[in-house]
């Protein structure tokens, strides 16, 4: 799909899309009349919901979580949440700077067919045994 997508040159209008959707829903969003209801209504507008939602499902059940249970099992726990917090925070804002930066700079379709070549690299050479 990203292969096919870079070949035919669409730009998608889908990123467009959502920025156009996201100002619109706050622009029609109704102040908050105390302090608190201000920072909660900041803290949980749309973007951050589906930036938490998306994170929470990714990272469900994968190697990191399943390495950080074994280490909390057998090491502080403390230790173990505060370098998992540290570690997700230093990783997250990475893809988001780095992500920023290269919208500006690299087109869709840049994107789309390096995503595809990388996917068909890797498949290549899982099948051929070089990544086991």
């Amino acid at each position: 799909v990203l292969l096919r997508d870079a070949y035919k040159g669409e730009e998608s209008d889908e990123l467009k899309e959502v920025e156009d959707e996201l100002k619109n829903e706050s622009s029609s969003s109704v102040p908050a009349p105390s302090t608190v209801r201000k920072f909660l209504a900041a803290l949980f507008n749309p973007v951050f919901l589906r930036a938490f939602t998306l994170t929470f499902l990714a990272e469900w059940g994968d190697r990191s979580q399943i390495a950080t249970i074994a280490l909390a099992a057998s090491k502080n726990m403390y230790g173990v949440t505060l370098g998992g917090v540290i570690g997700h925070t230093i990783c997250t804002t990475l893809a988001v700077v780095g992500g920023r930066m290269l919208a500006t700079r690299i087109s869709e379709r840049a994107v789309a067919a390096t995503g595809g070549v990388l996917f068909l690299m890797f498949a290549a050479f899982t099948w051929l045994g070089f990544l086991e």
